[in-house]
C-alpha cells in the first residue's frame, strides 16, 4: 500500500508500506480523503509543529474519512462509511471526568508528540481502535464528512463561550477553522457574526457561511467593545490584543488559534477594567457527533472544501494549502 511519510523540512515523499493487520479491539479502514490542517503544514514546512519535532518519518492527517477495510470482531461491515476520533485519551484525572482531551499520556493521529510517533491517516489503509470509529449517516458524502474533526474543534469552541444566542460575536482569522467556527456560531443562534482577516478571500468565504461584518485587517476598523463574544482564530498575538479591544464588558474571549510556544507581545491592559473571560479551546470531547450531525443535515459547508487535490501529488496540496488568498481546506485524495 501507499502512505505519504514527512521525513523532515519539506521532504514528504509517497511511499510504500507492508499493508498493517488489525489486531483485537482494531479495525482496518480504507482512507478516501484526509484534510490538511495548521499542524500537517507546520510539519512538512518547519519540521516541527510547536515543541514537537519529527524525529522518524511521519505520516501526517487526522482529519479523515473513508470506508471499513476490515474488522476482525465482524461488527462492522465491509465498505461501512466512516470518521475517525483522532485521539486516545491519557489515565483518568479527578477534576477532568468530562474533559478527558485535557488529560496528559493519550496521543493524536498524525503527532510527533510522543516517540515513537502517532503515525496518521494520509495512507490507503489504516488501522485504528474500534472505539474511535464513527459510523456516518446515509446522508453524507465521504468527501464532507472529512470535515468532522475541524468541525468538532469549532463547535467545542463555541461551545466554551456558553450560550450564545441572540449574541454578537467576532471570529478573527477566517482561515478553515475560523470559517467552521463562523458555521457553528451561526447554528448555535449568534445574532451577528463577524469575520476579520488580512485577505479579502477569506472574508468572501465567511460571508458565504453566514458572516454579516466583516473587516479586512489594515482597511477597516473593528468598533471596540461591540462584540459580546470573540474567538482568536489565527493564533497571532496582535490579533489576541484586538480580541481584547473587540470585546464588549463583561464579555468572552475563547482562544482558538494556537499562540506560538514564545513570549510575544500582546497588549492585555483593557482585560482589567473590562472583566474579560478569556478561555482556551484545545481539541474537543465527544463534540465529533455533533458535528457528523452537523454535516449530515446541510451541504451549507460544502464551500469550505475549496481542493482535493490526489495524495501523491502532497507537495502541490501543501503549498496550496498554506496561501489562504488561493485556498480554505485542501483534502487529500488517497
Amino acid at each position: 500500500m501507499k502512505v505519504l511519510a514527512i521525513h523532515g523540512k519539506e521532504d514528504i515523499r509517497w511511499e510504500d508500506r507492508e499493508v498493517p493487520v488489525p489486531g483485537d479491539g482494531e479495525v482496518r479502514l480504507r482512507v478516501n480523503y484526509v484534510g490538511i490542517c495548521g499542524s500537517d503544514l507546520h510539519y512538512y514546512f518547519h519540521g516541527a509543529n510547536g515543541e514537537y519535532t519529527i524525529r522518524e518519518p511521519l505520516t501526517p492527517g487526522h482529519e479523515l474519512s473513508g470506508v471499513i477495510d476490515l474488522d476482525p470482531s465482524g461488527r462492522l461491515a465491509p465498505g461501512t462509511p466512516v470518521t475517525v476520533h483522532p485521539a486516545r485519551f491519557g489515565p483518568e484525572v479527578p477534576g477532568l471526568e468530562n474533559r478527558p482531551h485535557l488529560r496528559a499520556g493519550g496521543d493524536y493521529l498524525g503527532s510527533a508528540a510522543a516517540h515513537p510517533h502517532r503515525q496518521g491517516g494520509a495512507s490507503e489503509l489504516v488501522i485504528v481502535e474500534d472505539h474511535m470509529v464513527r459510523v456516518l449517516p446515509d446522508a453524507l458524502p465521504l468527501e464532507r464528512a472529512a470535515l468532522a474533526e475541524p468541525l468538532a474543534v469549532a463547535i467545542h469552541a463555541v461551545n466554551l463561550a456558553g450560550d450564545i444566542s441572540g449574541a454578537r460575536v467576532l471570529v478573527i482569522g477566517a482561515g478553515p477553522i475560523g470559517l467552521l467556527v463562523v458555521a457553528a456560531a451561526v447554528d448555535a443562534g449568534a445574532s451577528v457574526v463577524g469575520a476579520s482577516d488580512v485577505r479579502a478571500e477569506p472574508l468572501d468565504r465567511a460571508r458565504s457561511l453566514g458572516a454579516t461584518e466583516l473587516s479586512l485587517v489594515g482597511r477597516d476598523t473593528i468598533d471596540q467593545e461591540s462584540y459580546d463574544v470573540v474567538f482568536e482564530c489565527s493564533g497571532v498575538g496582535v490579533a489576541l490584543t484586538q480580541a481584547v479591544r473587540a470585546a464588549r464588558r463583561a464579555g468572552t474571549i475563547v482562544q482558538v488559534g494556537m499562540l506560538p510556544n514564545a513570549d510575544i507581545g500582546v497588549n492585555l491592559a483593557p482585560l482589567l477594567a473590562k472583566e474579560l473571560t478569556v478561555r482556551g479551546a484545545f481539541r474537543f470531547s465527544t463534540e465529533i457527533d455533533d458535528a457528523v450531525a452537523m454535516l449530515a443535515a446541510s451541504d451549507a459547508l460544502d464551500p469550505v472544501i475549496s481542493h482535493v487535490v490526489p495524495a501523491s501529488d502532497a507537495v502541490a496540496a501543501f503549498e496550496l494549502a498554506r496561501d489562504s488568498s488561493a485556498s480554505a481546506k485542501v483534502l487529500l485524495a488517497l
